[in-house]
């Protein structure tokens, strides 16, 4: 029996060999034969395995610097977003990676894949709904894009189903852990889940029929249902009907409070003959939809930006539907109920093999089974805060900063001790006068937020700009703001037409010497559960250009302001496009005047076509470049006579790469900076955004470390292809006698487990990124900075 696809009369057909993964399928025939779809058994080290462009009937070297920033050839938004999970997924179908880690990659991609078609496909079906044509420069349909992002879904979803039923849960059940079917269990483990179901489940399930006396149910965003199949004895009518599975109830039931999970949908469809007493009942297909969240709004005609956000959430929650996700095994009757009561088309559904939301996998990573993970870290206190403690003085944090600046790197440093310290410290302090803060996103039980508020109600002057438009967290935003305002905070929503994405806090403080202003400039969200996960830097400076800088930004932010001039900062969309454009064209002079040059940039995206252009003509010039991109990427690499001397790197691992570092050397006189933007249209001209030069030597050789990290990375890092294809960069590790190597350049399991941080730094951090990656090296090195190794 199919583990989940639900029978309740006979066997489901079992699923296909592991050869037949990526080929077409049936439904696929109707997208036509625009795309040459080659496939592969199984996957190999270059992601996506092929590349979802047509082909270019124009070579690439016929373009021009502006036609090459524009060609579809290159790049699209879409596809570039899904050959970055590509890279994601890589890390669940690597054995290299720990079995409860590799799950962990599953859920993420899948997450990713749910966010990816609420936003992006749903805003290509709101160009459907519209009746548009030819939205692209380049031409391509929305209807085109659609059929493109189709035939990569199906692929990636295909691969991760087979690592999950074929690789990792079997893994997992040699180590004692095992999701299971309701059939697997002994009988009195099934007369239990059945007196768990009656107890717990079945009093808030609704059966809801659908036929002409009951109309088509409202199914909510992301929620997992079960189409039932069932026959009326008495007439020998069909019927269908729909049940949700609760969404406020544990997805994976435990059994015994042993390591066996049993999906809910499974308890429930073993026991629906309490919901439909009487009826025979024949089978239950699980299906799940995505509804659009690309709504569309009109902030200028907004009296009321917060009461505009709020309908627009209520709106979200009856938006189209724009995936349907069905388990394989459903017929093609109840399939096409479902795709006629949406308004769907074939293109919108996605087959399954597997169970449907793995997203809702990443719980299960919580076991204690600490063999099958990532060595723990346990971020560390920052040198420079290394004597502070609950019992320090607020002065002396500020005393710390006026010494000198500092910058924090999370999560190898700790957020708590640096940052929200920083934060809390101004809160408590008689002498700070103003605090004011951009807030981004948080969490719901923000420490940052709780300081804000202690601060207000100790008579400081507090302003913070929430950002109401922060996807998917417009919600929980709305709540601070009004947290904020009823404890006497000056609440600002954002700017009409702009979204502030800038990470920036202000502190004013009446010193000796008069008043002193105080600042944090950083890449990350004040959040303290992201700062444990992603890759961020925060600059804490009392340099007064800088605070000049940011008291500009702020009365710009809440009040009405067209500063046009900054000191220090890049801002955007004011002067941040500009200068970097400036900063790159310097660079290129100076390779044609034989002067030192050469770039090296860290970001999440690239796509800004200006700032393309610049790069293309930098790189003619005869500048290295080198960008280590996380996720979408414009630039392609290797095109002679263009783009020869560009790399592009990208590097994806236990943590979110998500810091923004730039650096140029400038004629032998680095330049380093760092901020809340990347080099993405949206970012530079749709957003307020805030970059800050690091001017210390000590910290731009830092800032330095990091980028070398990424650069001579082996381990976690892929490299963009001349074909726009992402091969890793993994290398066979040397025999150099740190470590013995297996002949395939990976540790034995018992050696690894005895490296120990101060052997992997034996020769060096830059050894260290090659052979364990970006991320185990800077935890290396971040202890041995602290004398810990």
């Amino acid at each position: 029996m199919n583990s989940y696809t639900y029978r309740l009369d006979e066997e489901a057909d079992s699923p296909p060999p592991v050869e037949q993964l990526m080929s077409d399928t049936a439904e696929d025939s109707d997208f036509g034969s625009e795309i040459d779809w080659q496939t592969k058994p199984l996957p190999d080290k270059t992601m996506p395995p092929v590349s979802a462009y047509p082909p270019s009937t124009t070579p690439l070297t016929n373009l021009s610097i502006d036609e090459l920033a524009d060609s579809p050839a290159v790049y699209n938004r879409e596809l570039s977003w899904l050959d970055f999970n590509w890279r994601v997924l890589y890390e669940a179908l690597d054995d290299r990676t720990p079995l409860l880690e590799r799950l962990k990659f599953i859920a993420i991609t899948s997450s990713n894949l749910d966010e990816f078609f609420r936003k992006r496909v749903g805003g290509l079906k709101r160009q459907q709904a519209a009746g548009v044509a030819n939205l692209t420069l380049h031409g391509w349909t929305p209807d085109f894009q659609m059929r493109l992002i189709a035939r990569h879904v199906r692929a990636m979803v295909q691969y991760q189903t087979h690592a999950l039923l074929n690789e990792i849960l079997p893994g997992l059940r040699e180590e004692g852990m095992r999701v299971v079917t309701y059939d697997e269990l002994p009988a009195d483990q099934q007369e239990e889940l059945a007196a768990f179901f009656r107890r717990e489940i079945y009093p808030i399930l609704t059966p809801l029929a659908v036929d002409p006396g009951h109309p088509f149910p409202f199914i909510s965003n992301l929620s997992l249902s079960l189409a039932v199949e069932m026959r009326d004895p008495v007439n020998g009518e069909v019927r269908f009907a729909r049940v949700k599975v609760p969404s406020n109830r544990a997805r994976w039931v435990t059994v015994n409070d042993s390591l066996d999970f049993v999906p809910l949908e499974q308890v429930i469809t073993h026991n629906l003959e309490l919901l439909f007493p009487g009826m025979e009942l024949i089978a239950a297909y699980p299906f799940r939809v995505t509804r659009n969240a690309d709504i569309a709004r009109s902030e200028e005609e907004a009296d009321d930006l917060l009461e505009m956000i709020s309908e627009e959430l209520r709106e979200r929650r009856f938006a189209p539907i724009v995936r349907l996700e069905v388990a394989e095994s459903m017929p093609e009757d109840i399939r096409s109920i479902l795709m006629q009561e949406m308004e769907l088309h074939h293109t919108d559904v996605y087959h399954h093999d597997g169970p449907l939301g793995v997203a809702d996998l990443l719980p299960l990573t919580d076991v204690n089974l600490p063999h099958l993970k990532n060595q723990s870290w346990t971020p560390q206190t920052h040198p420079a805060f290394s004597g502070v403690g609950s019992q320090t003085r607020p002065a002396d944090i500020f005393s710390i900063i006026r010494k000198g600046d500092v910058l924090v790197h999370h999560p190898y440093h700790s957020f708590a001790t640096s940052t929200q310290a920083f934060i809390e410290a101004a809160a408590r302090d008689p002498q700070v006068l103003a605090i004011k803060q951009t807030l981004y996103r948080t969490s719901a039980d923000s420490p940052v937020g709780r300081a804000l508020i202690q601060a207000a109600e100790r008579g400081k002057q507090v302003a913070v700009l929430v950002e109401l438009k922060a996807r998917f967290d417009e919600e929980r935003n709305i709540e601070w703001a009004r947290t904020l305002e009823d404890a006497g905070v000056h609440v600002a929503y954002g700017l009409v037409g702009l979204k502030t994405h800038t990470k920036t806090t202000l502190v004013v403080r009446e010193e000796e010497e008069g008043i002193q202003v105080y600042a944090h400039i950083g890449t990350g969200n004040y959040n303290p559960k992201t700062a444990g996960l992603y890759t961020d830097l925060g600059l804490l400076t009392a340099r007064p250009e800088v605070g000049a800088d940011l008291m500009d930004l702020f009365n710009f932010l809440t009040g009405y302001s067209r500063q046009r001039h900054f000191r220090r900062l890049l801002v955007a969309p004011v002067n941040m496009q500009d200068r970097f454009v400036e900063l790159i064209d310097t660079e290129a002079a100076n390779a044609l005047a034989g002067r030192p040059s050469g770039i090296v940039a860290k970001m999440n995206g690239l796509d800004d076509a200006v700032v393309v252009r610049a790069l293309y003509r930098a790189s003619q010039a005869g500048v290295p470049i080198r960008l280590i991109v996380r996720g979408n990427c414009r630039i392609q690499p290797g095109i002679e006579g263009i783009s020869e001397n560009i790399e592009v790197i990208s590097v994806i691992g236990r943590f979110l790469e998500h810091h923004r570092i730039y650096s140029f050397v400038n004629d032998g006189k680095p330049l380093y900076f760092i901020g809340s933007a990347d080099w993405m249209s949206r970012n530079l001209m749709d957003r307020v955004e805030a970059i800050v030069p690091v001017e210390e030597p000590s910290l731009q050789e830092q800032l330095q470390r990091i980028l070398d990290c990424c650069l001579e990375d082996r381990r976690q890092s892929w490299t963009l292809q001349g074909d726009g294809l992402y091969h890793r960069r993994d290398e066979p590790l040397p025999s150099n006698g740190q470590t013995a190597v297996q002949q395939d350049g990976r540790l034995p399991a018992a050696q690894d487990a005895l490296e120990t941080a101060a052997t992997r730094l034996q020769n060096g951090i830059d050894n260290a990124a090659r052979i364990y990656g970006t991320q185990q090296a800077l935890m290396d090195w971040t202890q041995h900075s602290l004398g810990q190794i």
